[in-house]
């Protein structure tokens, strides 16, 4: 079987509400839904996520670097020649978001073509993940309304809270007010998109050191070197590395530093055959691990519950799995559904992706 065609169609949909950190914020999903289409007639398929003031990405530049750099080295290829793939892709420096769905979509075409899910491929652990919900910058009466909103209505019990505001008062006070609405039964963890620093960053977790907060992510710079490493050390919960380990010789950097004891894996930034060596650095290093959040739609999703569920490590934590519910729509024709806190993996060839044709028409750019 041979690699004869490789898409890359922009799209855009509205989120019902602007998406609010530390970083930017984002009120349309503008990503890029890649197709792999063989000789056999199997098609494979993902989504990239860009995030410019994370990667530099666009949907724009993602389109062009799929359409002019990666197509033509991927087009008479097999799928099973990952590696000759990703060597051919690492020619081109950045371009991870890219370089991720172009990869995932081969894996979809592997587990078409065996007739096997993507998650038994990878490793079979389980058949579903917990799920943890974002909830981003508001006034803290909302953010309670919202995860309350959540809990009701989808059973999750893991929240992550955007911070990286102004940390001695209103993130705190929305740390505090969540703990508050929520209970003491459901997990708290907080992610600062690099807004603190690392004084700033000490003092506000000392500040909630009663809220029972289970991690901390990226709270400041990752060029902060001697102030992450200092924070470290006085942290006593994990302290997670995200933006600043988007690769593994970054991983093994952060890690070796003293700079995180945590790491986020992102399918949507190292796709499956990157983040299972991520994994298995950090499951060689001893440290946890958390499956994130790209704001991924429906698709992205899908492959973060495929890579996650595949493996016992990841599936410990509750992973980010739904932004989805943000959007005002999305692109399958059988949308996701959180039930009692936990996303299932799709049973079926594959990752499970199947396209809305009419919904692809009524949102892609290029036409």
């Amino acid at each position: 079987m041979k690699i004869t065609q490789v898409e890359a169609i922009p799209f855009a949909i509205p989120y019902r509400k602007p998406l609010r950190f530390a970083s930017g914020e984002v009120h349309t999903a503008e990503h890029v839904l890649v197709r792999v289409h063989t000789d056999e007639g199997i098609v494979g398929v993902a989504e990239a996520p860009p995030r410019p003031f994370t990667y530099g990405e666009t949907q724009e530049s993602i389109v062009a670097a799929i359409r002019k750099l990666f197509a033509p080295e991927v087009v008479g290829t097999s799928p099973l020649e990952r590696e000759v793939v990703h060597a051919r892709l690492r020619r081109t420096v950045g371009n991870p978001t890219a370089k991720a769905a172009l990869d995932m979509a081969l894996w979809d075409v592997i587990g078409k073509s065996f007739g096997v899910p993507v998650t038994d491929l990878l490793g079979g652990y389980t058949d579903r993940m917990r799920v943890s919900h974002m909830v981003g910058f508001a006034p803290p009466e909302q953010m309670v309304a919202e995860a309350q909103r959540m809990r009701a209505e989808h059973g999750i019990t893991t929240f992550k809270v955007k911070v990286g505001r102004q940390p001695y008062t209103v993130d705190v006070e929305a740390c505090r007010a969540l703990r508050a609405g929520l209970g003491d039964d459901v997990e708290l963890y907080v992610d600062g998109n690099r807004g603190w620093s690392a004084s700033d960053s000490v003092r506000a977790l000392r500040e909630m050191a009663d809220l029972g907060l289970t991690l901390a992510e990226e709270l400041c710079p990752a060029d902060d070197v001697l102030g992450r490493r200092w924070l470290v050390q006085r942290s006593d919960i994990p302290l997670v590395a995200d933006e600043s380990a988007t690769r593994p010789a970054e991983v093994t950097r952060e890690l070796l530093a003293g700079a995180a004891t945590a790491i986020s894996i992102k399918t949507a930034r190292t796709g499956f055959t990157t983040s299972q060596r991520v994994l298995f650095q950090c499951e060689g290093m001893g440290v946890e691990v958390v499956v994130g959040n790209q704001i991924d739609g429906q698709i992205g999703t899908l492959c973060s519950v495929a890579f996650g569920a595949a493996y016992e490590l990841t599936s410990r934590r509750a992973g980010e799995l739904s932004n989805f519910l943000d959007m005002s729509d999305d692109l399958l024709a059988e949308p996701i559904r959180i039930t009692d806190g936990t996303v299932q993996v799709r049973q079926q060839p594959g990752i499970g992706i199947d396209i809305d044709p009419d919904k692809l028409a009524r949102y892609r750019q290029d036409t």
